[in-house]
């Protein structure tokens, strides 16, 4: 998959079917608009290209504002390319550019830079300085500049319409299985495994440590997580724990932390993905180092036993 900035020349050699959007999460809505993308293109023989902003735009036009990711740069481009998305056109989004209106950019983006010949919307697609722009401007400017427009419907799940915003509300209050079909996928995220504090080691269960590779990253809520992790290439099944250790009262912020399972090596400094795939209880509170242990290995065995499904799915 090709991959262009504002600086990169766009070849033009083949038609180009275009959408735009800053398609955080990947989200089965997105996925719908990026499904006609790719027929449109299958039909005309031509190449497909999302255009995506980073930053997040609102972070730029909304002072202060902090946007929690569903996915970050690098992860957006990883799904279109397993996706099938001929290739991804990042722009730099910052507050000059946010003053671009909607006919500066389809005038000088879509049309001069990318020699659209056809772009795909979502439903409520808007675009431009103040997003003044949308399907109906976008149809009018169409006929003026020679290409054509399709927009999507919104995409529903148990009459429910998916959307970003649902993802990350579901996801911060634990509804990991609810967060996954809307997204089509296993949420997840990478990070870092550095050195703690090694109570997990001297309980019997050592756990990896995790410093987020990016801080933007929508963390789930607190409690105890079946995971799927991705180490080098090894799929490794682990229980995840996220919070603040109350039985021993010594943080008073968020810690990551995973047992990996049937696994033991150091691993300090490497980079673990890791997926969500069942949310087992909320974190508590243990009286004593024995409670605690038992709690932990119930938590392994039912880990385990929602994991095994992943291999035998019947």
């Amino acid at each position: 998959m090709k991959i262009y900035t504002d600086n990169s020349d766009i070849k033009t050699d083949k038609d180009k079917v275009v959408t735009v959007g800053t398609f955080d999460g990947v989200h089965q809505g997105h996925l719908n608009i990026i499904d006609l993308l790719i027929s449109k293109t299958e039909e005309i023989n031509g190449e497909s290209i999302l255009i995506t902003f980073d930053p997040h735009p609102r972070t730029v036009v909304s002072g202060g504002f902090k946007n929690q990711l569903l996915t970050t740069l690098d992860e957006k481009i990883e799904l279109m390319e397993k996706f099938g998305v001929d290739e991804v056109f990042v722009i730099n989004f910052t507050k000059e550019f946010a003053q671009t209106t909607y006919e500066e950019f389809i005038k000088k983006i879509i049309v001069d830079k990318v020699n659209a010949k056809y772009v795909v919307i979502g439903h409520d697609h808007k675009f431009g300085k103040d997003r003044n722009g949308n399907e109906t401007k976008l149809r009018e400017l169409a006929e003026k500049m020679n290409f054509e427009v399709s927009a999507v419907e919104a995409k529903k799940v148990d009459g429910e319409v998916v959307s970003s915003t649902k993802i990350r509300k579901a996801l911060t209050e634990g509804r990991i299985k609810e967060a996954n079909i809307f997204l089509g996928w296993n949420y997840y995220f990478s990070g870092k495994v550095i050195k703690g504090a090694k109570r997990g080691r001297l309980l019997g269960f050592p756990t990896a440590n995790i410093k987020l590779l990016d801080e933007n990253k929508v963390i789930p809520k607190s409690g105890v997580y079946a995971v799927k992790c991705s180490l080098n290439n090894q799929i490794i099944f682990g229980v995840m724990n996220i919070g603040n250790r109350p039985t021993f009262n010594d943080i008073d912020y968020i810690i990551i932390e995973v047992h990996l399972i049937d696994f033991n090596k150091f691993i300090y400094d490497e980079i673990l993905k890791i997926e969500f795939v069942e949310r087992i209880r909320d974190e508590q509170k243990f009286e004593s180092r024995e409670s605690l242990i038992e709690q932990i290995t119930k938590d392994k065995n039912k880990a385990e036993e929602i994991l095994s499904k992943l291999i035998n799915p019947g």
